[in-house]
């Protein structure tokens, strides 16, 4: 959970930042930046995703040469997708900005935060594969102590490049690039001794035949894909709410920017309790335990569900001075206030999602996960759509609203994977490539 609390962090300071700076535009602009950085970034969150399944599974099945192999093939695609990104940056930026909406001002200063970011990409890319391998190993001290690392050299760096040299958003993406550098070169020492010797010893002592095993690559693009496509149709509900924030004007934007970071310290805290269940679950599956299944979901569900309780009733009870605290604009402090009380109720709408997210990536059950978001994502485009004409209160009715769709959607695919643990079909599963998931 701390690991997990720390991770949202990065977009707290990035926002509280700019926006004590009283620049509305400013905030607005990493606002938008920001959501452009993540449906981009996030698009390959498959790294941290279906790594962690893998590696889970593999641990639990005695298997510690795949163990291996699964980081430094996820390290080398990770770092290739990142310089992808980094080399193909100016159509990717300029194909964001046609579909989102913003002013001259705003779109300015997103454009300079997103080229910012832009150079972080294989860092970032490479540093989903480490955490996602960390956390299949259960390893979650040393993921806490990746993101601790990473969240010092954000605070330290943002606040250097805005307040000393005044770069604005421009700043703020720099500053997390160069975290996310930093976050990298950490990861690979931590890795290397957990993996025991370092990661130049990991490297040398896994055969290449293992890191390019043909069977292995097509499992681990089977359940990418999907999980690829999964993340897509989620990424898009956020990016249709962000755009939604920009079309009402600079002021909504920048308020709704705010709220979003008490709903990414939500999930990411709740997903402490999903990435227990996928590492479990994963163990369990690969171990062919059912009674261990079972009781891992249970435990991981009855904390989780405690802990959303307890996170609504202190948004409710400090969300206003946090509000204060991020932004020094007084619209922006009273359109955030007023949308507090939703915001407020997204950890406990939002706990069966994210529960049930970790339980099926646990058992690798991509089909699921992409059939379920893309419905989801469907009802969701369609509710929103429907609620236009009620200005903001639309848009954070049908965002609500959207993570009763994604549990319910998914939750349609939970009788067939109790009955697979139930039978053994689920360990077979395993034993068969991942087939199932490439359907």
């Amino acid at each position: 959970m701390l690991g997990q609390a720390s991770i949202p962090l990065v977009g707290v300071v990035d926002a509280t930042v700019i926006g004590r700076t009283g620049d509305t535009a400013g905030l607005a602009g990493v606002a938008l930046g920001a959501t452009i950085i993540t449906l981009i970034f996030w698009s390959f969150g498959f790294l941290r995703m279906g790594v962690t399944g893998l590696t889970a599974q593999a641990q639990g099945a005695g298997d510690r040469r795949e163990v291996e192999a699964l980081l430094l093939r996820a390290l080398l695609l990770g770092f290739g997708l990142g310089l992808a990104i980094l080399v193909l940056q100016w159509p990717l930026r300029e194909a964001a900005f046609a579909l989102l909406a913003g002013g001259e001002g705003v779109t300015s200063e997103a454009s300079a935060y997103v080229t910012a970011r832009f150079l972080g990409a294989p860092a970032a890319l490479s540093v989903f594969a480490i955490n996602g391998w960390l956390l299949g190993l259960g390893k979650t001290r040393a993921a806490l102590a990746l993101q601790v690392l990473m969240n010092v050299v954000n605070i330290a760096a943002d606040i250097f490049f805005v307040w000393q040299l005044d770069m604005g958003a421009q700043g703020v993406g720099l500053g997390t690039a160069l975290a996310e550098w930093s976050a990298l070169l950490a990861g690979l020492v931590i890795a290397g001794r957990v993996a025991g010797g370092g990661i130049f010893a990991t490297v040398a002592r896994t055969p290449r035949s293992a890191i390019t095993d043909r069977a292995a690559i097509r499992r681990l693009f089977a359940v990418n894909r999907d999980i690829m496509i999964r993340t897509l149709a989620l990424l898009a509900i956020f990016t249709w709410f962000a755009n939604a924030g920009a079309r009402l004007g600079a002021k909504e934007l920048a308020a709704n920017h705010v709220l979003m970071q008490f709903i990414n310290l939500a999930a990411f805290v709740l997903d402490a309790f999903a990435f227990t269940a996928e590492s479990r679950v994963g163990n369990a599956i690969g171990a062919r335990d059912k009674a261990y299944f079972l009781r891992s979901v249970r435990l991981a569900g009855e904390f989780s569900l405690a802990s959303g309780v307890l996170l609504s009733l202190l948004f409710l009870a400090l969300g206003g001075a946090v509000i204060d605290f991020i932004s020094t604009d007084p619209q922006v402090r009273a359109e955030a206030a007023r949308f507090l009380p939703f915001a407020a109720l997204v950890p406990l709408l939002g706990m069966p999602s994210w529960m049930l997210d970790g339980i099926f990536i646990g058992a690798t059950r991509g089909h699921a996960l992409r059939n379920a978001a893309v419905l989801a994502t469907a009802l969701y485009l369609a509710l929103d759509l429907a609620l236009r004409g009620q200005g903001n209160l639309g848009v954070w009715i049908a965002i609500s609203a959207s993570y009763l769709l994604r549990a319910g959607a998914l939750g349609l695919y939970l009788p067939a994977l109790l009955r697979d643990v139930e039978s053994g079909s689920a360990a077979r599963h395993l034993d068969e490539g991942g087939a199932e998931g490439a359907q």
